[in-house]
């Protein structure tokens, strides 16, 4: 028995093309607000096993050296066009902020439209295993229709026309240039540094390495060039994560929304405009060519 049944509710009760942005901000909000939030920290690691990806990010240098203002630069624009609408000022100040950002690269349309499609797939595919209830089918359409909306804010082309058409493109997107290269290695040693930073000190990072490995597929972390978790830290590491999931089945409702722009970020602790997100030096005059390995 779910005790936590009232906010389904009433996504069950809107229309997943038309209230798209109330449906997501209900679901990651209140229902799944620290589930949503892991999911789109590995949907970014994901992109990273894609050479021309981690490329560009390796040479810019913005990530390894500057892996946490990064980390905080991207969830914050996410975080405004999520929780406030992309039809509101602060919405569409945000995205116009990340074209700003990414339009100083030469970035092709299949690499815009992969990372477009881990912001779509990524949410479900970790709440489907982690989370304290299955994704609705409200909550999956919904997410397609207010990504494939961000994706048009951001002029990506040849954007699928439907859910399943889409996730086609991402699993065989993934297929075709998951493959490991130095830049991947580089931008994904820091991304795993920084999540474990988050939870240990220095001298223990190490011994926390293998239970981030157990939270990647064996395509994604042959990518990266990680090795596998020893059976017993995959198990450990899923069957917590489950637990944690049957707990919550009998927690009361969140009452109130937990706004991701209302935390504190560790890069912004006297808080932040929206137009100083991002790198604010010039970007490299030279960028990588596609497949750039590092």
């Amino acid at each position: 028995m779910l005790f936590r049944r009232t906010i389904l509710e009433r996504i069950q009760r809107l229309d997943p093309e038309r209230d798209a942005q109330r449906i997501l901000f209900l679901s990651w909000y209140h229902d799944f607000p620290w589930d949503s939030r892991k999911a789109l920290e590995f949907a970014l690691f994901r992109t990273f096993a894609v050479p021309s990806i981690s490329g560009l990010l390796d040479f810019s240098g913005e990530f390894v050296q500057r892996a946490q203002k990064r980390y905080d630069d991207t969830e914050l624009l996410i975080a405004e066009f999520v929780e406030h609408g992309y039809d509101n000022e602060r919405g569409r100040r945000a995205i116009r902020r990340m074209n700003q950002i990414h339009h100083r690269f030469l970035i092709s349309n299949e690499d815009y439209l992969y990372v477009l499609s881990t912001f779509v797939f990524e949410p479900r595919r970790w709440i489907d295993r982690f989370g304290w209830r299955p994704y609705s089918e409200h909550e999956r359409l919904a997410n397609w229709f207010f990504w494939r909306n961000v994706g048009r804010m951001m002029n990506i082309h040849d954007i699928p026309s439907t859910y399943e058409a889409f996730e086609r493109f991402n699993v065989e997107y993934e297929r075709a240039h998951f493959r490991y290269s130095e830049s991947n290695r580089h931008i994904g040693e820091a991304t795993r540094e920084l999540f474990l930073s988050w939870y240990l000190p220095r001298p223990l990072r190490q011994l926390g390495q293998p239970a981030v490995h157990a939270l990647l597929d064996e395509p994604l972390r042959e990518a990266f060039g990680f090795p596998p978790a020893p059976l017993p830290v995959q198990l450990a590491v899923h069957g917590l994560l489950r637990a944690r999931s049957h707990a919550l089945r009998y927690l009361p409702e969140r009452k109130h929304p937990r706004l991701i722009t209302r935390l504190p970020h560790l890069s912004y602790p006297h808080g932040y405009d929206i137009e100083q997100l991002g790198p604010t030096s010039s970007p490299p005059q030279e960028p990588p060519s596609r497949g750039h390995g590092g």
